[in-house]
């Protein structure tokens, strides 16, 4: 455990820091992560101000550790929840009943604590072994022999042979990605009773290597029916090794291993994009933020482009709709939906629904039932969209509110099942 003073705070809220606190490293590092959004570092009279975004987790600096706890909508229970539904990974039941909650050491416990079940999972079930290449120098041959090694090392002498022999061995990357997770998690954790549990199983993993080459397994990794039970646990040792990104989920640059910090609107992101799948009408095509097609803007400095999070196409024999949605990290239940939103949603509106049916949809989470209202735009005397604003009450679950989706979504629009 760290020896670090602890500092808490919730996304969206400032701590001020003594300036002896906070190194020139410390800077940097924080400087990187509020070019990303994570954060906004400030110089004050007493030291510094530090501000998290829409950001939790657990940031350990030379001198201080920062927890940032969950505040717009999710607890620590429904956040590893909508967090497991958004990376498809079955939520971890822990044997000892942990509860899953923030609120005494914080969300790095949380994923430690799910590493750490599916871990136990694996050693029960036995873990993985394959053929490993190994290069011994042997009096008699076994395995194959290595001939050029034995001609250039050996000038023809045979009391010794360089061979490559294949052994069956836990020592393969499946393994030993958890390894790793599994001893860098130790840095994270404020439990010192999952301190010690991550060390007893983290003895029984292999851990040859770097950590990058496991990171860099992680983004080569393929799934069989031979490996398919480490997925899980991969996920979570992704979220660990990563620092908090999940391969395309999160792109990190500020933190190391010892942090671990997670973009929310990046998973609500995700999570969004896999409750409309479960909810649209059969026939529906659903392509995401990564495959949509773009909106283009040339002829400035720079060409850019932009697109929606989700893009569901209803296709009839003569014709295809298209029907933007955009999921926004923001608590739009009792607020106006601001001017920059709806100047986006209108432009996806111009870019993907046909003109007679000019519309789209915020979806945003909230701490209360779900809510629906319907936004009007209209300008020069004409009608220029409709803005679908639906709110996801987190504190159920992702299967409930896919139902309710179906209804106040899909069955309002006339596409109901």
């Amino acid at each position: 455990m760290s020896e670090r003073s602890q500092v808490r705070l919730r996304e969206y809220e400032s701590a001020q820091i003594p300036a002896d606190l906070l190194t020139p490293g410390d800077l940097v590092r924080l400087r990187a992560m509020q070019a990303q959004g994570r954060f906004t570092v400030e110089e004050s009279r007493t030291g510094w101000r530090l501000e998290a975004d829409a950001t939790v987790g657990i940031l350990n600096l030379d001198r201080i550790r920062l927890v940032i706890e969950p505040k717009l909508a999710f607890t620590g229970e429904s956040l590893i929840r909508w967090l497991c539904y958004a990376l498809a990974v079955p939520v971890p039941h822990d044997s000892t009943a942990r509860d899953w909650s923030v609120s005494r050491t914080g969300f790095a416990d949380l994923v430690a604590a799910a590493l750490l079940r599916e871990c136990q999972i694996l050693l029960r079930e036995g873990l993985r072994r394959d053929y490993v290449r190994n290069r011994q120098l042997g009096p008699v041959l076994r395995g194959r022999l290595d001939t050029v090694t034995q001609a250039t090392r050996r000038y023809g002498m045979l009391d010794r042979l360089h061979l490559d022999t294949f052994d069956r061995s836990p020592s393969i990357w499946e393994n030993e990605v958890c390894g790793h997770a599994l001893r860098a998690a130790r840095a994270i954790v404020s439990d010192s009773t999952l301190v010690q549990q991550l060390s007893l199983i983290a003895a029984e993993f292999p851990a040859a290597g770097r950590v990058s080459g496991a990171v860099d397994a992680l983004s080569r990794a393929g799934y069989n029916r031979l490996n398919r039970r480490y997925r899980s646990a991969h996920v979570w040792a992704g979220l660990i090794l990563r620092s908090g990104g999940v391969a395309d989920l999160l792109t990190d640059t500020g933190t190391r291993a010892d942090s671990l910090l997670l973009h929310l609107p990046s998973v609500w992101e995700a999570a969004v994009a896999r409750l409309i799948a479960d909810s649209a009408p059969p026939g529906a095509t659903i392509a995401t933020t990564t495959t949509a097609t773009k909106i283009t803007v040339s002829g400035d400095l720079s060409t850019r482009t932009f697109r929606p999070d989700v893009v569901v196409t209803f296709a009839s024999p003569t014709t295809s709709q298209h029907f933007p949605i955009d999921a926004k990290y923001k608590r739009y239940e009792n607020n106006s939906v601001s001017a920059a939103d709806t100047h986006q949603l209108l432009t996806y509106i111009t870019g993907y629904s046909p003109q007679d049916t000019p519309e789209a949809a915020i979806i945003h989470p909230c701490a209360h039932p779900h809510s629906s209202r319907t936004l009007h735009v209209r300008g020069n005397n004409r009608h220029l969209g409709t803005i679908h604003t639906i709110g996801i009450d987190v504190g159920q679950s992702p299967t409930e509110s896919a139902a309710w989706l179906r209804t106040g979504l899909w069955s309002a629009r006339g596409t109901g099942t």
